[in-house]
């Protein structure tokens, strides 16, 4: 699945954490929860001391950031001045784009590094991720989340052809956590010609919505957009942004910013205060298999973001030397129903919540198994 990205404006004397867009904002959120989870604790000291100073807030942008480099190279001359402030980070993060380039031949034995954010569960059929197939692979979200904790573990090398060091593997995780519990980052409809929902490993001649980037959605009482929403991008930034004030477009840029991280940050220390329900798995689970089950977790909730709107004039389109399934999903609220805008906030909260507390547990495990939990951690 190709996943469309908003991004920071282009870095070049070093990375700028508090430059505004509305991709990073969730991102953002759950990497300064886990960084007031990890607060003076060893697994906290062992993290700055693994990013060269950075914080996980910070670092929760880097892999998308790295998506600014496909066009111009790593050897163009802005892009070896990102993170120059940080030069072991910045090697780091070249040589791993390097061996992770950008590529669309999804049968090539080198990955790119854009595959490692998503899997694509077919939606159809109640699946689990280990149920079939289709939309899974060896670079998936969750097959490339146990390689960095195995990494961070030392079970695995550092020096391995991904070139997926210790702070590279902290960069990833920091990043992927998010998008995991995201629920069009885990789960995919597919359309039959006719434009039915199917599964595709029962039924030929399917088409992916690559993960709702081909549907645009459309909202009741919608404002104007100047662009189509795209479905993927309402819940990667809107949803988000839901759960924060809006400021009119008529207040000065840098009042606005002020406003908004001000904003960000009161939502961070409330999460980070407040224990998220259900947000632990059972002890039994080991921490390598947690991606697996945040996947089977998050799958329902992508399902019921598909339910409760309807699909509208999907059909097969060519789009880039690809075939896929474009068309239309639709809110037609009924009575006493919830606006799709409230239910989608709602359940982005509670999963940026739940994330950034899991970052921190899941860090603590991988780095530090022997210390006491940082998200029980007294405040």
């Amino acid at each position: 699945m190709k996943k469309l990205f908003l991004f920071p404006p282009l870095l070049l004397l070093g990375f700028v954490p508090g430059t505004q867009a509305y991709g990073p904002d969730g991102h953002k959120i759950i990497g300064a929860i886990a960084d007031q989870k990890l607060a003076n604790t060893p697994t906290g000291a062992r993290v700055s001391q693994l990013l060269d100073g950075y914080t996980l807030e910070e670092a929760a942008l880097m892999a998308d950031t790295i998506k600014q480099w496909d066009k111009p190279g790593i050897d163009d001359p802005k892009v070896q001045r990102y993170f120059s402030s940080h030069p072991k980070i910045a090697e780091q993060l070249r040589a791993f784009w390097q061996a992770n380039p950008p590529r669309s031949d999804e049968k090539s034995a080198v990955p790119s590094h854009h595959w490692f954010h998503y899997t694509d569960v077919p939606l159809v059929d109640d699946e689990k991720y280990a149920d079939g197939k289709t939309g899974r692979g060896q670079w998936d979200i969750v097959h490339m989340m146990r390689y960095c904790i195995e990494v961070l573990q030392g079970k695995k090398p550092e020096e391995n052809a991904r070139k997926i060091t210790k702070p590279i593997a902290l960069i990833l995780l920091a990043h992927f956590v998010g998008d995991i519990h995201q629920p069009l980052h885990v789960g995919a409809q597919y359309f039959d010609a006719k434009g039915n929902p199917a599964n595709p490993d029962r039924v030929s001649g399917i088409f992916p919505d690559e993960g709702g980037n081909s549907l645009q959605l459309k909202l009741a009482n919608a404002a104007p957009r100047k662009r189509d929403l795209k479905f993927h991008g309402y819940w990667d930034a809107d949803a988000v942004l839901a759960n924060l004030p809006q400021f009119p477009d008529t207040m000065p840029k840098e009042e606005r910013q002020m406003k908004m991280d001000a904003a960000e940050k009161a939502l961070t220390t409330d999460l980070a205060k407040e224990e998220p329900k259900n947000w632990q798995l059972p002890p039994s689970v080991p921490v390598a298999d947690y991606p697996e089950a945040w996947a089977n977790e998050i799958l329902p909730l992508a399902r019921e973001a598909h339910a409760r709107l309807h699909y509208r004039d999907v059909k097969p389109t060519l789009d880039q030397e690809k075939m896929v399934a474009a068309g239309e999903i639709v809110e037609q609220p009924g009575p006493g129903t919830i606006p799709y805008r409230k239910w989608s906030a709602g359940v982005v909260r509670e999963e940026l919540h739940k994330a950034g507390w899991r970052l921190a547990d899941l860090l603590q495990r991988a780095l530090d198994p022997g210390s006491p939990t940082p998200a029980k951690a007294a405040p």
